[in-house]
């Protein structure tokens, strides 16, 4: 348990998700890397030709400085690291539990905050864009490829995902163990 807690510290490390946009015009993909507490890419300047592309369907910029979540999450894994700490300590089997599900919950309310950030810039669209595509929406998929126009989009999970992950297996893992005995 307290390896699993120490690991969430390790989040802030690694990406969480990327979306690549892959193109003809892009042929290797423009991959976007979201973390903790920025969003950059595989490349110098990523974000910059992101928002370029997305100005001209109409989309708004990606300014990471405007995402209230990337100032936030970094509070909540501090917590969260703190508080399996402190159930290492305890070793409780019930808190162990306890602490696997306020993780899948937190978790959940992430996916589903990503999921509301991603729709709000694909369909909120501007009525001034240079591209007008008649009831499109740019937004990419949750998880797995999506084609968008004349784009492939894949949005996938990434390492800092993996390791919450883990925490969450460490979690139920000493519940089991704690269990057992």
């Amino acid at each position: 348990m307290l390896t699993g807690s120490l690991l969430l510290l390790a989040i802030f490390l690694f990406p969480i998700w990327k979306i690549i946009l892959v193109a003809p015009q892009y042929p290797s993909g423009v991959t976007m890397l979201i973390y903790l507490n920025k969003i950059g890419g595989t490349e110098p300047g990523t974000l910059q030709n992101i928002n370029i592309l997305n100005h001209y369907v109409g989309m708004k910029s990606i300014e990471p400085d405007s995402i209230p979540e990337l100032t936030y999450f970094p509070f909540i894994i501090h917590a969260l690291c703190l508080i399996g700490i402190i159930i290492s300590f305890l070793n409780k089997k019930y808190l162990y539990l306890g602490f696997a599900a306020l993780l899948v919950l937190l978790a959940s309310l992430g996916v589903y905050d990503f999921y509301l950030w991603e729709y709000e810039y694909g369909h909120s669209l501007s009525p001034d864009a240079p591209i007008k595509v008649p009831g499109a929406s740019f937004q990419p998929p949750l998880i797995g490829k999506k084609d968008i126009i004349n784009f492939t989009a894949y949005s996938l999970p990434e390492t800092g995902v993996y390791l919450y992950g883990a925490t969450i297996i460490a979690a139920l893992s000493s519940w089991w163990l704690t269990r057992k005995k």
